[in-house]
């Protein structure tokens, strides 16, 4: 019964006279009665939770109190891995602390386990390197919960003391829930290394643009006032955006990212780098071009905004995904993102052709040969991220 993931228990009889009975009493002389079995089955979702957070990278280990035999049956019955053995509690009193450590890597699945023993399972995956994600229900649970990187208690059959011994309840206690949560974390992150990477390029571009003007001793190409409106505005209407921008295909077959790593990797910091000179070199050189043309110093400075504005924009879209391009995660898909870039290129042109706008920001209407050029640099922008995209695409399936 045990083999088919039942919970057996064996039922014996004797008669005393005394309301009372002590552990002495019942040492002999019982009657076997029978056995009783009963089973709390996996649910469907379950078995699909942990295929999905294998595929992610995540290992899935099972703690229980149950019999080996029933346990190992359930794990089995989950497809959870290294499911060929079963550790009890007793087999891990006898393992010294190198041996601990080994067999807690190498199996998935123990059993008979005392409450004591939970946290030092965890504490033994964390010595390993893992990051440790607790799951529990009862009072015996919460030294665990505790110690785990992070806790995750049983909203409905928990108790309170599991409850605020965790980081995190589940209010509807299935197991699907927590590699839901999971690929909701990694869209988190994915999102907000998405803005760093397009906000930090503007920064660095706009310093580039007047270091060069003060060391070349000419005018500033963009204003003081022009640079707040460029940074107030594209924040808002283009970077807030990507906030919103929904969960990539695939999120979740990608691997656990090392939580010592820095948000900004060497590829990231190039990224970062080239787009920064491309919008120095396109907004400094049409500015310089523009005066070379006797244009006024508002049309040049005007000119120059508009690269770094549209420069953001069409870098925006390479910003949807790190590795991919927009097409591949959807053109619509985030609604938002277009309500962005269609308000900003409607502020944008408010900036160059309204007149309160040019009295107050000091821009100057420029013509369509002046648009042209600022949408060619933007469009290298875009081609040059989109060409780094595949080039380490490529390079990593070589890999």
């Amino acid at each position: 019964m045990a083999a088919q993931g039942l919970r057996v228990l064996a039922f014996a009889r004797a008669e005393h006279d005394d309301d009372a009975v002590e552990h002495r009493e019942v040492g002999g002389g019982l009657t076997f009665l029978g056995l009783q079995a009963m089973i709390d089955p996996p649910r469907p979702e379950a078995a699909r939770a942990i295929a999905a957070c294998y595929k992610a990278g995540i290992s899935v280990k099972m703690i229980t109190g149950d019999h080996p035999v029933t346990a190992l049956a359930i794990a089995k019955q989950l497809n959870m891995r290294h499911t060929e053995r079963v550790i009890s509690g007793a087999d891990l009193q006898h393992y010294s602390e190198a041996d601990y450590r080994k067999h807690v890597k190498d199996c998935d699945v123990f059993a008979r386990i005392a409450p004591e023993q939970k946290l030092q399972l965890v504490q033994a995956l964390q010595a390993n390197g893992h990051v440790v994600a607790m799951t529990g229900d009862g009072v015996n649970d919460a030294p665990a919960l505790r110690q785990a990187n992070i806790g995750v208690a049983m909203g409905m059959g928990g108790t309170e003391v599991a409850k605020e011994a965790a980081a995190m309840v589940l209010t509807d206690d299935h197991f699907a829930t927590i590699e839901a949560a999971v690929e909701e974390g990694r869209g988190v992150f994915d999102n907000l290394v998405k803005f760093i990477a397009w906000t930090l390029p503007t920064n660095l571009g706009e310093g580039l643009v007047i270091t060069a003007a003060v060391f070349a001793n000419v005018a500033l190409p963009i204003t003081p006032l022009q640079i707040l409106w460029i940074n107030m505005t594209t924040a808002v209407l283009l970077g807030l955006m990507l906030a919103f921008e929904p969960k990539e295909p695939g999120l979740m077959l990608h691997k656990p990212r090392n939580p010592k790593q820095a948000i900004l990797t060497k590829r990231l910091m190039f990224r970062i780098c080239l787009v920064g000179l491309l919008l120095l070199a396109g907004a400094f050189g049409l500015f310089e071009w523009e005066l070379s043309q006797n244009a006024t110093l508002a049309k040049a400075r005007t000119v120059a905004v508009n690269v770094f504005v549209f420069g953001e924009l069409f870098y925006l879209f390479n910003c949807r995904s790190l590795n991919y391009s927009m097409f591949r995660v959807g053109v619509f898909s985030n609604l938002w993102l277009i309500f962005g870039v269609v308000s900003m290129i409607l502020l944008q042109l408010l900036f160059t052709y309204w007149p309160t706008m040019q009295a107050l920001f000091g821009s100057e209407a420029i013509g369509r040969e002046e648009w042209l050029l600022i949408l060619g640099v933007s469009s290298v922008i875009y081609v040059a991220i989109g060409l780094e995209k595949l080039v380490v695409r490529r390079f990593n399936r070589r890999r």
